[in-house]
């Protein structure tokens, strides 16, 4: 059954709730004694966007009092909402009442200053702002308050701060990749380095009020993207993704696809860019953004550096988000042809993701993780259905396409937890042009290779490597990739 998600996700005015907080010693630093702690706190809820059933918010605390060291900020949602997900904090969420703790990295909050968390959730309804806020157990009252002299108020207990992110590992995907002999060829991720030195640019994006363009890079080396660098850029007007950078040295970075077989929506017959804050998402306890592809948008890089051509041996992977597809063509990560159009059977291998059943499909009712091979979507040894490629549930998920002569492979799996399975392992198709391998060595996202565009999917990362990796080299970077927390 079709996943509905390709919703233009529509812009609405901005709804913000406002309220003062006065706390009486709520989690003061220890350098200030709790029976004279003086306190007291702003809090703005912000929509910043809502779509059918969904929508995404800001939550900004102002502290007026004394200094914070640990917090908890607590409301009810009057209609039933429910928190999807959230950045820069830890929740948990009994019935309509949502507690929201600090993350390590932001649990002090000094007298004046603020800090902010953000999160995406559910509706069915009506979606109005909560009207009260209670921050360590107080309410929101809309004044700064001391204890009377002579009083000593029991002190309220520390907040413990929620679990520091993890630290990325001394050995990233491509590291991995490295090690088992088969080195990337292309490296592309907005959400963090894929090599453990990598402290370049992840992405760039492009401001709509003034067409400015700003280079996101990442927090430390090898470490999550500096979203926040973003948000400030980008605050009060839209941005689009205008280049995903190459991290493996080979400049391979993909950028606005041109016309090919299929002209685009843009100017000039190009695909759309994605916008660049619509899939926000958590890796290392960091908000990071991926790349929400509507139909219409798409990436490509035709003059490659270093991409399997003919039948040269290579594998890929991608993160994607498993809930958002459709039946459009094509969602694609991965090799394709370098002037944009159909060039015949066997001229591209390339990742899909996505529930069309016109080229091939696999058990269930999709989406399935299938390879692109041009003229043909295949789950299996046969053009059409392969029982042994099953649908997929997963919110993110991990996808695998690799070949080599007369031989090539699907795996997948869960990119929060576990390990791989593999739903194909064989011979090329059982069809002409498909042996030997004709491929061209472009580099696609979001669209097939002759820049078919009526797809939708969300990436997040995915490299290109020279050589056909082991099983062991890739589960490998499925841990690795689960390691990075997904959230």
């Amino acid at each position: 059954m079709r996943h509905v998600s390709s919703f233009h996700r529509r812009l609405r005015l901005s709804a913000v709730a406002v309220a003062a907080l006065s706390t009486a010693a709520a989690g003061v630093a220890g350098t200030h004694a709790a029976s004279a702690a003086a306190a007291g706190c702003q809090v703005s809820y912000t929509i910043t966007n809502e779509w059918p059933g969904g929508f995404g918010a800001n939550v900004s605390v102002n502290n007026l009092g004394d200094p914070i060291n640990g917090w908890t900020l607590t409301w009810s949602f009057p209609a039933g909402q429910t928190v999807t997900q959230l950045w820069n904090g830890s929740y948990t969420q009994s019935g309509s009442q949502v507690t929201v703790t600090n993350a390590s990295y932001n649990g002090g909050i000094p007298s004046g200053g603020s800090t902010s968390f953000g999160f995406n959730g559910s509706w069915n309804g009506s979606n109005p702002v909560p009207t009260s806020f209670a921050l360590n157990g107080v309410t929101c009252t809309g004044g700064v308050t001391s204890p009377s002299p002579g009083t000593s108020p029991s002190a309220s207990p520390t907040v413990s701060p929620s679990t520091s992110p993890s630290p990325p590992p001394s050995k990233q995907p491509c590291d991995i990749y490295a090690a088992g002999g088969t080195p990337c060829v292309a490296a592309h991720s907005t959400t963090r380095a894929l090599y453990a030195s990598y402290n370049g640019p992840l992405y760039q994006v492009r401001r709509s009020s003034d067409n400015t363009t700003r280079d996101i890079g990442v927090l430390s080396p090898g470490g999550a993207a500096n979203a926040a660098a973003q948000d400030s850029f980008c605050s009060g007007t839209t941005c689009l993704i205008t280049i995903i950078y190459d991290q493996s040295g080979r400049n391979n970075r993909l950028t606005q696809a041109p016309p090919g077989g299929f002209s685009g929506p843009a100017a000039g017959g190009y695909d759309n860019l994605a916008t660049a804050t619509k899939a926000p998402t958590t890796v290392y306890g960091h908000k990071a953004y991926g790349v929400y592809v509507d139909p219409g948008v798409g990436y490509r890089n035709n003059a490659t550096n270093g991409v399997a051509k003919g039948d040269q041996p290579e594998g890929m992977y991608a993160v994607f988000d498993g809930t958002h597809y459709n039946g459009g063509c094509c969602f694609d990560y991965g090799n394709a042809e370098t002037n944009s159009r159909d060039n015949g059977n066997g001229t591209m291998e390339a990742i899909y993701f996505g529930n069309i059943k016109v080229w091939g499909y696999g058990t269930g009712n999709g989406p399935w993780v299938m390879a692109d091979l041009e003229n043909g979507l295949f789950s299996g040894v046969n053009p059409g259905y392969n029982a042994n490629d099953p649908s997929i549930s997963h919110r993110y998920l991990t996808a695998i396409v690799k070949g080599e002569p007369n031989h090539w492979a699907i795996r997948a799996g869960n990119a929060q937890s576990g390990g791989l399975s593999t739903f194909y392992d064989g011979k090329r198709p059982n069809a002409s042009g498909y042996n030997p391998m004709k491929k061209e060595g472009a580099i696609i996202l979001g669209i097939g290779g002759d820049n078919s565009h009526g797809s939708a999917g969300t990436f997040y990362e995915g490299v290109m490597t020279s050589g056909y990796p082991s099983e062991a080299t890739e589960n490998a970077v499925q841990a690795n990739i689960v390691a990075a927390g997904y959230r």
